[in-house]
């Protein structure tokens, strides 16, 4: 169960990533708050994640989803460059995320 925790705790972290882009620096309500509760839950479900998973492996798990997720959303909703050596930096993020689960 951990380990679900940790993974939607990565999800909400690229969620409140989205929200803080579209609350224009805050200033718009609707995308501000639902920024906010994204990162509660983010927070409350790494705290989760933290009961049974080492911190160094929840804490690299947790921002490499979040990085990858943002970069990835980025891209598709954003229209951010789609470089090949940025989309190799991507893929290299996911696949260090995958080797810590494996091993950890």
């Amino acid at each position: 169960m951990s380990w679900v925790f940790l993974i939607f705790a990565g999800l909400m972290e690229v969620v409140s990533v989205i929200f803080i882009k579209k609350s224009d620096g805050f200033t718009r309500w609707k995308p501000t708050l639902v920024c906010l509760c994204a990162m509660g839950l983010s927070l409350y479900s790494l705290s989760m994640a933290l009961k049974h998973i080492p911190i160094g492996t929840a804490y690299s798990i947790w921002t490499g989803i979040g990085a990858a997720g943002a970069s990835i959303v980025g891209i598709i909703a954003f229209g951010e460059s789609r470089d090949p050596k940025r989309i190799a930096c991507i893929l290299m993020i996911i696949a260090g995320v995958i080797g810590l689960k494996v091993t950890g």
